[in-house]
């Protein structure tokens, strides 16, 4: 039986054929990478009752991806506001650490993309870096619009991501903000300009995030690596 990923999604003021109306919505490259990978992908767009619709939600799935989208609001890292932190959602953000407790709780396999491992950083009381050019001098990691860096990660040896990936490969960013501490979770890939590009729990079975955007690419290990995570 394929294992059922939950992956959660944007909800935006959206326009598609004559309609323009709110919409729970996620690029369609998060399913198409999951299945595949062989799993079913389930969409979970956030809630008026995170905590309590969280653990019926878990209840039903084998996995979790925490998916890519706006910045976290600095108020749940007791930071004050970047001039250029913007366009937070608060019910993304309740959902998703809702999720996440759950998720902890059951020992689910969880992988959070882009935002999605700012969000898990944070959740386990880690700090952001609000706007990363202002760290490193350049903008590589989002050039603006719609495009997507290409950044050289390298991996740290011993981790499950290494063992994974292998090498460390070429990968598309696209994240104006970073992750600046994380407690308790390992490293497991930096950009040549030292940015945190991946961290992960080596006490639980699978909980291991990255800052670039995997769903783009052709390679689909890390997501064969949830899918395989998430049958056991």
């Amino acid at each position: 039986m394929k294992p059922v990923i939950g992956v959660t999604t944007y909800r935006e003021r959206s326009q598609w054929g004559v309609w323009d109306d709110e919409a729970d919505l996620l690029p369609a490259r998060y399913a198409r990478s999951i299945e595949a990978a062989g799993g079913i992908a389930v969409l979970l767009p956030p809630t008026d009752y995170p905590v309590v619709d969280a653990l019926t939600v878990l209840e039903r799935l084998d996995g979790l991806v925490i998916a890519g989208g706006a910045d976290v609001d600095p108020w749940r890292y007791t930071d004050v506001v970047h001039e250029r932190t913007s366009n937070w959602r608060e019910d993304r953000d309740a959902w998703e650490f809702a999720l996440l407790d759950a998720a902890a709780a059951a020992q689910l396999p969880v992988l959070g993309i882009c935002r999605g491992m700012q969000v898990m950083a944070v959740h386990a009381g880690g700090h952001l870096d609000q706007h990363v050019p202002d760290t490193v001098g350049h903008d590589n990691h989002s050039p603006g619009g719609d495009e997507y860096g290409d950044v050289r990660v390298s991996l740290v040896d011993g981790t499950r991501l290494s063992k994974i990936l292998v090498t460390g490969p070429s990968v598309r960013c696209h994240h104006h903000q970073s992750v600046a501490n994380h407690p308790g979770l390992v490293a497991s890939a930096h950009s040549e300009d030292g940015s945190l590009e991946a961290f992960e729990d080596p006490e639980r079975p699978f909980w291991l995030a990255v800052q670039w955007h995997p769903e783009t690419q052709d390679d689909a290990r890390l997501f064969t690596a949830l899918v395989e995570a998430a049958s056991g």
